[in-house]
């Protein structure tokens, strides 16, 4: 290692100021945590910072002083919600080995970063998202958990060039388990969604006063997706999903997508305990009616998808535009699909 790569290491206890520390180290400086609770808000505005603990359940960031951001508003949230840690505007970030409890927002807000990680990061009950990722690039979230937010538990926003990577983390007690919002060129890879309204998400979707968005080239692959059977959405505040349509019993849903690979995952028991606009673990859309884009380009391969109800597969859109190749299906509609067989 030369001289340039070394990096600056300052410990920090219960009871030190870990914001003070963000706010007058160097680049290039790890702040190491040590094992127990730390309260307050914390905002990394610092280039190539590594904000390391203990462990996810050792170290833990908990609610209390409010540190001052920047940051534009999370969305669908409260415009006074209080967020775990914020990333914004900065490169190089790693956020490692820590747990965020507790906040009014989301766990960890991440907003224009470029080269961050989440590794072995935990989001446990905070309120609106658990990590969210928007208008960010270079992005890796691996061996994170994320449980119990009113929307996404692991969620891009935004991010038209991701270059992401989420991979081997869990997710559940969320609507959507991970949501892939209006973002491209990302790998979703061999993680755990379970007890969710929707495993995963992936859907090219206009808001108003939003970003232009859509959905390419991402990449599904070896996920379990099993057991999501919450139900999502509706007009009462503080829903799961709220002021979204009714979701529940979803395991994939790829909505409004191109040159999308879902490929070798498993999708088993995803039941719906109330409405639905899907119908099946598997569900493949347009959203061109409601200002997206048609589903085209798409690959299924090597799935298998059996054991869900009311269907395994759901298919909405022109199955000729996509293609399917040995996926073990039991029920589908339509009741046909080249490549989905038992």
């Amino acid at each position: 290692m030369s001289v340039t790569e070394v990096r600056t290491e300052v410990r920090i206890r219960p009871g030190d100021s870990v914001q003070e520390a963000l706010d007058t180290c160097a680049p290039g400086t790890v702040l190491r945590l040590a094992e127990g609770t730390y309260e307050g808000s914390l905002v990394v505005g610092r280039p190539d910072v590594a904000l390391v603990g203990a462990g996810a359940g050792r170290t833990v960031v908990v609610p209390g002083p409010v540190a001052p951001s920047a940051v534009p508003a999370l969305h669908d949230a409260p415009a006074d919600v209080v967020n775990g840690i914020t990333v914004h505007d900065v490169s190089g970030v790693t956020v490692e080995g820590l747990t965020v409890r507790g906040f009014s927002g989301a766990g960890v807000y991440a907003h224009t970063a470029t080269g961050l990680r989440l590794v072995d990061v935990e989001s446990a009950g905070n309120a609106v998202w658990g990590l969210y990722v928007r208008e960010s690039a270079v992005v890796e979230v691996l061996r994170c958990r994320a449980e119990g937010s009113q929307y996404g538990g692991i969620a891009l926003a935004f991010c038209p060039a991701a270059d992401a990577l989420i991979a081997d983390s869990e997710s559940t007690a969320n609507a959507f388990g991970v949501f892939v919002d209006n973002s491209s060129r990302a790998r979703v890879l061999r993680n755990r969604c379970h007890g969710n309204a929707a495993g995963v998400l992936l859907l090219h979707q206009t808001y108003e006063g939003e970003l232009p968005g859509g959905v390419a080239d991402v990449l599904v692959a070896d996920n379990d997706i099993t057991g999501n059977t919450l139900a999502s959405g509706g007009d009462e505040p503080g829903v799961l999903g709220f002021a979204g349509p009714p979701m529940s019993g979803v395991g994939i849903a790829a909505i409004g997508v191109q040159r999308v690979s879902v490929v070798d995952n498993r999708l088993h028991g995803n039941e719906p305990t109330g409405p639905s606009v899907m119908g099946a673990a598997l569900v493949l859309a347009s959203s061109a009616d409601w200002g997206g884009s048609d589903s085209v380009d798409n690959s299924f391969e090597w799935n298998t998808i059996t054991g869900n109800s009311p269907f395994d597969v759901q298919i909405g859109t022109d199955p000729g535009n996509q293609r399917f190749r040995n996926n073990v299906v039991g029920t589908s509609q339509p009741e046909l699909i080249d490549g989905c067989g038992s």
